[in-house]
């Protein structure tokens, strides 16, 4: 039996591109140039980054914690607020609106689901009616309600049901992640890249040549060039799997706006004609942006539903973003791994842009490489983000096939276009009896599946069997109760501006 003999372990990691996706890397593996590896970061301030991205969802709670940022102190420097969940109008019909929470439904009665509950009572009508399921959340009736707290850890208080992320200004959570990195060891290298070396071998990236003449040698490099992938794309060549027969947007127009009252604690995403709009309340402005796709709509028509739409004056000129939603075939290939916009991009719905770059990031931390660069470790690492994203497109394609509109093209195209396999089938076995397994790298829970399959009017035509053991009356006490503790919950709460003047008010 022989021993295989460990490869020597990286003595220099190069990330290309800042933004976003490079900061948060950069932050990330800030700890490992205490080890002994040189961290570098190559941007330039002639590039401009995307940066339009200001709605997040919990996850971002994670990636901040593993860091140890206070978060107080993290959402005064990013002027953040608090994000209970999304309002989706307009999308199953016209006129209809419900809301994406960031938390749970009820809660479980002798280990039954709520919403199996909910469907029971659905189903039996009358004045067992129990109204719509967002009744039933506390993250709804706060969010409805203006007001916000952290949840408890009593998980007998209907408070522990609250979760919750961030709206804040990317720019600087970009610049608030230099700083950190920085201080930890990173350094960064001002300047264009204008040609890539390989080792003529075994194609691994060797070098990147920047336009002064220098080169920044490495033995690891992260992708982080946004839409152009320069490294994984241009460079080793990996294709890029289009999805837009499924996410047919493909451009947005986004503009920031002065604040506009007491900022809201949730997002807003109003469908349109051709697209959809968002609104996400930060403390010094508005982010607004309306997604639209360019085969059913043009930009002018979408530039003045833009404007039309927007509460407050609008503080810039409108930035037209192009895109096409999908995946490189890898995210890693050879000694390159591309993280944020150069690996991926499925579109601005649920926010979950920079979750992929923190899930990147830290399937990297846990399959870490040694310069042997284990193919078997590669296989896991693209397995396991490929999976995700996919899981996250067929939520994504959900919102747009589940609507009961027709009044224009785009959305008649939506009713009626194929599905990935994976997506009909969780819609056929909800049908049924309301069931959902989210899988294991699932980053949309059962309750998140659950708010779009209702809020958009898909209704099981039966329920769990095992709900036939409660008995009627007792399931409508139940309901009222439950309805009634959690309007008097989100009643004493603060409001969501009083919060942030008392917890996390950024400085003027």
């Amino acid at each position: 039996m022989t021993t295989q003999q460990a490869a020597a372990p990286l003595s220099s990691i190069v990330i290309v591109g800042g933004g976003t996706a490079g900061w948060m890397t950069a932050a990330a593996i800030s700890r490992m140039v205490a080890a002994g590896i040189s961290v570098q970061l190559i941007e330039s301030d002639q590039i401009g980054t995307v940066g339009v991205g200001e709605a997040t969802i919990p996850s971002l709670r994670d990636f901040n914690l593993a860091l140890g940022i206070n978060e107080n102190e993290f959402l005064r420097a990013v002027q953040g607020t608090f994000k209970l969940g999304i309002e989706f109008s307009n999308w199953g019909n016209v006129g209809e609106r419900y809301i994406h929470p960031f938390g749970k439904y009820g809660r479980k009665t002798h280990g039954i689901d709520f919403h199996q509950i909910w469907l029971k009572q659905k189903h039996r009508g009358g004045q067992a009616d129990p109204g719509p399921i967002d009744d039933y959340s506390i993250s709804i009736a706060a969010a409805r309600n203006g007001r916000f707290s952290r949840p408890v850890a009593n998980p007998d208080a209907i408070l522990s049901a609250l979760n919750y992320a961030y709206h804040i200004d990317a720019g600087r959570y970009a610049q608030y992640l230099r700083d950190y990195a920085e201080d930890r060891g990173v350094k960064r290298i001002e300047g264009k890249i204008i040609s890539v070396e390989q080792a003529p071998d075994s194609g691994n990236i060797t070098a990147v040549k920047l336009e002064d003449g220098s080169l920044v040698d490495g033995d690891f490099f992260v992708d982080c060039s946004g839409f152009r992938s320069l490294l994984l794309g241009e460079t080793l060549g990996v294709p890029y799997i289009s999805w837009q027969h499924w996410l047919p947007c493909d451009r947005a127009f986004a503009v920031p706006s002065a604040p506009s009252g007491r900022p809201r604690p949730y997002t807003r995403a109003m469908a349109e004609d051709s697209g959809w709009r968002w609104n996400i309340p930060l403390q010094h402005r508005t982010g607004n942006g309306h997604v639209f796709s360019s085969a059913h709509g043009d930009e002018d028509t979408a530039l003045r539903k833009l404007a039309d739409g927007m509460e407050g004056q609008a503080i810039g000129e409108p930035r037209l973003l192009r895109f096409v939603a999908g995946r490189r075939e890898k995210l890693w290939e050879k000694n390159c791994l591309a993280i944020g916009l150069s690996g991926g991009f499925i579109e601005p719905l649920e926010s979950t842009s920079i979750h992929l770059i923190q899930s990147g990031i830290f399937r990297l931390m846990a399959l870490f490489p040694d310069a042997g660069f284990d193919p078997v470790e590669i296989r896991e690492y693209n397995r396991w983000l490929i999976e995700e994203y996919e899981h996250i497109r067929d939520f994504i394609i959900l919102h747009y096939r589940a609507t009961e509109r027709s009044n224009t093209d785009f959305w008649k195209y939506c009713q009626t276009m194929e599905i990935p396999d994976s997506l009909a089938a969780k819609i056929e076995l909800w049908r049924g009896k309301g069931r959902i397994f989210p899988a294991g790298n699932s980053l949309f829970t059962e309750e998140s599946w659950i708010a779009v399959l209702l809020g958009q009017n898909i209704i099981p035509h039966s329920v769990d069997p095992v709900t036939a053991m409660l008995p009627p009356e007792a399931t409508d006490r139940f309901m009222q109760q439950l309805q009634t503790i959690i309007d008097q919950a989100a009643q004493s709460l603060p409001s969501h501006a009083d919060y942030i003047l008392a917890n996390c008010q950024a400085e003027k």
